[in-house]
Order: structure tokens, then sequence, then C-alpha cells
């Protein structure tokens, strides 16, 4: 499966992001998906995910602040980030086929990324 992201962009403390990921060469439904970000030096961190019965996990940092989710008709993953903080600032990614319930990056498919910078 490949994933394409896209929303990224720079805004102010306090705004809002609406991050896509799109894929194409299989269906989002058989997968447990996240959305995970990594700055440069420090190891890629889970944010979110969703299993296929749209069970969802949330990093504590993120909690009441995102929300993942997802399009099985248009297969599109979707993270809504709302009250973004300085430290929400990286390259966020989308994966696909990885731990259902766990955000382990131990995921198989990856796609490019998209910058978060929150300032």
């Amino acid at each position: 499966v490949q994933l394409v992201e896209s929303g990224g962009g720079s805004v102010q403390v306090g705004g809002s992001l609406r991050l896509s990921c799109v894929a194409s060469g299989d269906t989002i439904s058989r997968y447990c998906m996240g959305w995970f970000r990594q700055i440069p030096d420090k190891e890629r961190e889970g944010v979110a995910g969703i299993e296929s019965d749209g069970s969802t996990s949330y990093a504590d940092s993120v909690k009441g602040r995102f929300t993942i989710s997802q399009d099985i008709f248009k297969n599109t993953l979707t993270l809504q980030m709302n009250s973004l903080k300085p430290e929400d600032t990286a390259m966020y990614y989308c994966a696909a086929d990885g731990p259902c319930g766990s955000l382990s990056a131990d995921y198989n498919y990856w796609g490019q990324g998209t910058q978060v910078t929150v300032s």
C-alpha cells in the first residue's frame, strides 16, 4: 500500500490543522493505521492509532486535542489537530499495517511525511 500525506504547514499557537493521508494499492480497512511524528535526533513517536472497527488510541500529549478518523470509501486517514502547541512541531507520518491498539512504530508501510510547525 502506498501512502501520501498532505495538510501540513505553519500555524500559530492555539490554531488547527487537518492532515490527510490518501492510500492506494490496497484498502485501509484491512489494516490498523496510525499517525506518528518525529523531530530531528529523536525517535519517531506514536500520536494516534485507529483499528478497522474504529477503535482509537492517542498519546497522552495529544488526548483531547487531536482526533484520528478514517474514510473507507475515500481510502483516507485523517488527523484533526486543534489547540496546537509549539511542542507539536514535527514531521508527521501516516502508517499502515501495524500493531493494533498500540502506538509502537512497528508498522510496515509509511508515507513520506508532512511538516507541521507551530509558533
